[in-house]
């Protein structure tokens, strides 16, 4: 087998210009997200589950200082029964789908990965990028939402509220700002960051809530008055229940954690005889990751729940209201005092500008792992800097247009969540369906369903995240297909390998002129090959006894981007030689498999075609799309592109 890649690159100057761009792109080179056909890591390098655990923790466990809050606003009294639902849903629903999914796609790629291989062509894709806006919205409203409540906690702080009060997007946005300079810096400490904040964040709410049971049950009134409060509103438990289970979709919020957890699991260390095809101990740390974070969150959203819905009057979790957006942190002020309430505080506002971070790793870990292979981002897109750049900017412009409301984003990141899951239960429920696993297939199912529901009934209730979530959707299918377009003339080929009868005919030409036939296969008869070497040899005025090879391109998945070429060679018919490849695309096959010849045998080949009739826009659009349109002109401008030298450039002639 021979293989030969083409590429290479220009060095620096050294100007002020040139050392920024290298500095962006460091990462490029560095910490480039593996394509397809990249040489696999070690698959049992990285770091003990529960280290990783507290990386996701930073997203799914940060949510505690305001999922109380936002519940209370949600469900008033009921809120305890509500979250009972949502802890039920999470264990039994969301826990079994994200450990299937943890064995289904043990890179970090998710449930996207499953449905794209379950999807084929344009519409895959087109599928794909939906997911990935609804992704973006779930992680940039992220960042934005946690800085936003760090913001609320440390306005909030009875030693700090004069001063900043009034200030809360410019804070929010100096929050932002520097979650994302740490990025340009650098995130090789973020786990071990990760595992000091949880842990003090967990302590510091296990106090609180231990505080606020002893007075729970210890003040002989608190538990009797809820209870008349709560038949008097909403009457018999049945009541209560129903109302309850039509209430907790506004609760989701406490599941944001799970798509974190699949997203991380690059970071958990294997066994030493785990291979990236199957990296078991990677698969078994992840899922030991996802059922403790589920347990330890359940537990915390339970008690959480109970005490500041019995212990903070209801008026105190409205807009404007002392507890809104920090309920746990006003009640470590009333019980504990001050001095512990401002320690928690700090603690609190350090765990929500971090969750951002958990955050943008997932950004950073999903979207370059599919635009640039699809060609759908610039080639920059695979550096992690330039990508930090964007995804901060855009994080500014959400905290202005929310105005740093906790609240008012509510509804785009449980939106987001949702679509998620909801997607990773349907991905869940066809592959155990194809494995012909009947009894899982049933229980799947109904999660679906239930899943289903909780989406629509938020869709419903709060229509401004799926419209946000459009935003980003458009956004990316706008600046994908423009990106498409302007990358299309690419060589596109990440290599080319000949097969040893490909390469003997190379070989054997390669002390005179090598000439290529590009031939559309049709019925592959002796008439075809005959007729069309006769026409060719007419046209061009090639001598018979001149060598001439064929060369055919099948067009597989026209929807994708880059790819490996292989060249197969045989002999049709006992007299004519023909190399034959599949590719996305003709123009940039045959252009890939020109340069190779090229640089194996030191000559310039030719290779002839014939006009094809038709529009030219047309042609453009069938080669954008599926991969074929007039290939001779598109063939020469991908030659153009790939080698600016015209004397080392193969000869393209057309007739």
């Amino acid at each position: 087998m021979v293989s030969s890649t083409s590429g290479g690159g220009a060095a620096s100057d050294g100007g002020p210009r040139d050392r920024l761009r290298a500095w962006l792109l460091e990462s490029d080179m560095a910490k480039r997200h593996p394509g397809p056909h990249a040489e696999p890591e070690s698959a049992h390098r990285g770091h003990p589950w529960w280290r990783v655990m507290c990386l996701t923790g930073l997203d799914y466990f940060s949510t505690l200082g305001y999922q109380p809050g936002i519940a209370a606003l949600a469900a008033g009294l009921l809120s305890p029964l509500a979250t009972v639902v949502l802890v039920v849903v999470t264990l039994v629903g969301a826990l079994p789908v994200y450990r299937r999914v943890a064995h289904e796609s043990p890179h970090g790629q998710g449930s996207i990965a499953m449905l794209e291989r379950l999807l084929t062509f344009w519409k895959g894709k087109v599928f794909v990028l939906t997911l990935l806006g609804f992704a973006a919205t779930d992680f940039l409203i992220t960042i934005t939402l946690s800085a936003a409540d760090a913001t609320a906690h440390l306005v909030e702080n009875p030693h700090l509220t004069t001063a900043l009060r009034g200030h809360e997007v410019t804070i929010t946005w100096i929050l932002v700002g520097l979650l994302g300079a740490v990025f340009l810096k650098g995130f090789t400490e973020a786990i071990g960051i990760a595992v000091t904040l949880v842990a003090t964040y967990l302590v510091l709410n296990a106090v609180v809530v231990a505080v606020g049971l002893w007075h729970v049950f210890t003040a002989p009134q608190v538990i009797p008055d809820w209870s008349r409060a709560l038949v008097a509103e909403r009457g018999s438990p049945l009541v209560m229940v129903g109302v309850a289970l039509v209430i907790f979709p506004k609760l989701a919020l406490g599941l944001s954690g799970f798509e974190t957890g699949v997203a991380v699991m690059p970071h958990i260390e294997g066994k030493p005889g785990d291979t990236e095809e199957r990296p078991t101990g990677r698969i078994q740390g992840t899922r030991k990751l996802l059922t403790t974070a589920a347990l330890i969150m359940s537990v915390f959203l339970i008690t959480s729940s109970f005490i500041t819905t019995l212990l903070i009057p209801q008026r105190e979790f409205r807009p404007g209201g002392h507890a809104n957006g920090r309920a746990l942190a006003y009640l470590a002020h009333e019980y504990l005092g001050s001095a512990f309430g401002s320690v928690y505080d700090a603690s609190t506002i350090a765990i929500l500008w971090f969750a951002g971070a958990s955050a943008m790793a997932g950004l950073l870990n999903l979207m370059p792992r599919y635009l640039p292979r699809y060609g759908m981002a610039p080639h920059w897109a695979r550096a992690v800097r330039p990508m930090v750049l964007v995804f901060t900017v855009i994080a500014f412009l959400v905290t202005w247009l929310f105005r740093a409301n906790v609240d008012a984003q509510g509804g785009a990141y449980a939106t987001g969540v949702l679509v998620l899951i909801t997607s990773a239960t349907i991905a869940v429920t066809i592959v155990v369906r194809r494995a012909r696993q009947h009894g899982w297939t049933a229980g799947f199912g109904v999660i679906s369903v239930v899943f289903l529901y909780t989406t629509a009934v938020n869709i419903i209730e709060r229509p401004d995240g799926v419209k946000i979530g459009a935003c980003f959707i458009g956004g990316i299918l706008a600046v994908s297909l423009l990106s498409r377009a302007a990358r299309a003339f690419e060589l596109r080929v990440t290599s080319v390998t000949f097969n040893p009868l490909a390469e003997r005919f190379i070989r054997d030409t390669a002390h005179r002129r090598i000439r290529f036939i590009a031939n559309k296969p049709d019925r592959r008869d002796l008439a075809e090959y005959r007729d069309k070497q006769h026409q060719i040899r007419a046209d061009n005025d090639i001598p018979d006894e001149e060598d001439v090879m064929f060369v055919e391109v099948t067009v597989g998945d026209p929807s994708e981007f880059e790819s490996e070429l292989r060249v197969c060679g045989e002999v049709v018919h006992g007299r004519y030689r023909v190399l034959t490849m599949q590719s996305a695309t003709i123009a940039n096959a045959l252009a890939a498999l020109l340069l190779s010849v090229r640089d194996m045998t030191g000559q310039r080949p030719h290779i002839y075609f014939e006009w094809t009739e038709g529009n030219p826009l047309a042609h453009f659009l069938r080669f954008f799309l599926f991969g074929q349109g007039e290939v001779a002109p598109v063939t020469r401008e991908v030659l153009r592109e790939a080698e600016p030298d015209r004397s080392r450039r193969p000869h393209v002639h057309v007739g």
